[in-house]
């Protein structure tokens, strides 16, 4: 009797495979079969091909659930409620993510002895970092369809919530609308299930291209900045959020780490928080948190939180401070702290805008945006992992702030999954 392979388990095999394949793909010589068959090929149409199906739910998607969710409510002041404990959580645990990189970074001095000269390739070009004062005002859409149209994801949501809230105070005149998001929510859902059955060939796809053509020379350069990135992350999920978790909900994290496999594979493959939102809304769903909560905090996360971004711009902002032989102070340091906590709201959660935020931080304390050069060869590697601690603590928000609603079904969170029998 053969055991059927899952599709958590396909994605993780497809991440395996390209792994082997990149590494393998590296090491042959230039030419029309690596560059333009493979590279610019087949893997680019697989990887691509599934990102940009996955970024064509995520609008559509984030817009209907955050209607449903806010509409649902009933009372706009358990709305606020569940805004404010978002927020805090959001915003909190994002200025403890900087203040824990900026430690590693000034006890390990990742940057220390290293020569700046003979990493620095290229010119390096940066989106134009925005203002607190823009950043607020941009959140307000002057034509709401185009934001939709654009993906201006702070926009979305803004005219999101307040659609729901008029659907709220509306009430029963507004119920056959809200059947119409309903239905559409369902519709999104469904849509993304199918998208979801080709990830295996699009994780394939995005992992062999990604190390295929990163340097190994650059790997190893800047190994320290990586292995100081990621015992900062490690540090946060195990410390910050395993203990916030354990706190508020009392309850073991067993059961959403293992269904939190789903979400990661996404997440490591893409670098997107907005591609997990989907998966994130199932696994939710799965382990017994209302569709109150959940349609709110998800997409809301997957905007404004961004602790494994933060991380990372913590220890680059040192990394690079380092290569220059610039001291900071601590004003300097409370500069950062703020800047990176604020820059994480104005920033939307697709593949590589960590480098945004970096650019505003780096303004901020009057250090050369020319470094982002010394960290844009293992880049892609580390939003892997950054984009996977900032889904999983939209995740745990979520989970404590539903059962600090009551909204969290305990005993579906604790159940054990039934065995299929063959």
């Amino acid at each position: 009797m053969k055991k059927k392979i899952t599709l958590t388990g396909k994605i993780l095999l497809g991440l395996l495979l390209g792994f082997l394949f990149g590494i393998a793909l590296k090491q042959l010589p230039s030419g029309y079969i690596k560059d333009t068959v493979l590279l610019n090929g087949v893997l680019k149409i697989l990887g691509s091909g599934f990102t940009s199906a996955i970024k064509m739910m995520v609008v559509p998607l984030v817009f209907v659930s955050l209607i449903c969710g806010t509409a649902s409510m009933g009372d706009i002041k358990k709305l606020g409620r569940i805004g404010g404990k978002t927020m805090l959580f959001y915003l909190g645990t994002t200025a403890i993510a900087v203040i824990t990189a900026l430690f590693l970074g000034s006890i390990l001095k990742p940057g220390a002895g290293l020569d700046m000269s003979n990493m620095v390739s290229g010119e390096v070009t940066i989106g134009e970092s925005k203002s607190l004062v823009d950043i607020i005002l941009n959140i307000i859409p002057s034509n709401p369809i185009q934001s939709l149209a654009n993906g201006e994801m702070l926009q979305v949501i803004f005219f999101a919530l307040l659609t729901g809230i008029a659907l709220n105070l509306v009430g029963k005149n507004a119920e056959p609308i809200k059947v119409i998001f309903e239905s559409a929510n369902e519709l999104c859902m469904k849509m993304v299930n199918i998208i979801m059955l080709f990830a295996p060939y699009g994780v394939f796809g995005l992992v062999s291209s990604t190390f295929a053509t990163v340097g190994s020379d650059a790997i190893i350069v800047l190994l320290k900045y990586i292995l100081i990135v990621l015992l900062g992350m490690i540090i946060h999920v195990t410390v910050v959020y395993g203990g916030l978790f354990k706190l508020f909900t009392k309850q073991s994290i067993k059961p959403f780490l293992n269904k939190f496999t789903r979400v990661a594979a996404v997440t490591f493959s893409t670098a997107s928080s907005n591609a997990s939102v989907p998966v994130s809304l199932e696994i939710m769903e799965e382990l017994g948190v209302g569709k109150t909560t959940r349609s709110f905090t998800i997409p809301m996360g997957a905007t404004i939180n961004m602790d494994g971004t933060a991380i990372m711009q913590g220890v680059a902002v040192l990394f690079i401070a380092q290569i220059y032989g610039v001291d900071l102070g601590i004003n300097d340091m409370i500069t950062i702290i703020l800047t990176a906590t604020l820059a994480s709201i104005g920033t939307a959660g697709v593949p590589g805008v960590g480098m945004i935020m970096l650019s505003m931080v780096l303004t901020s304390v009057g250090l050369p945006l020319e470094g982002i050069g010394l960290i844009m060869g293992v880049e892609r590697i580390i939003d892997m992992f950054r984009t996977t601690v900032n889904v999983m603590g939209d995740n745990i928000a979520t989970l404590i702030v539903s059962n600090s609603e009551n909204d969290l079904n305990l005993d579906l969170y604790n159940s054990k999954p039934l065995k299929k029998v063959a």
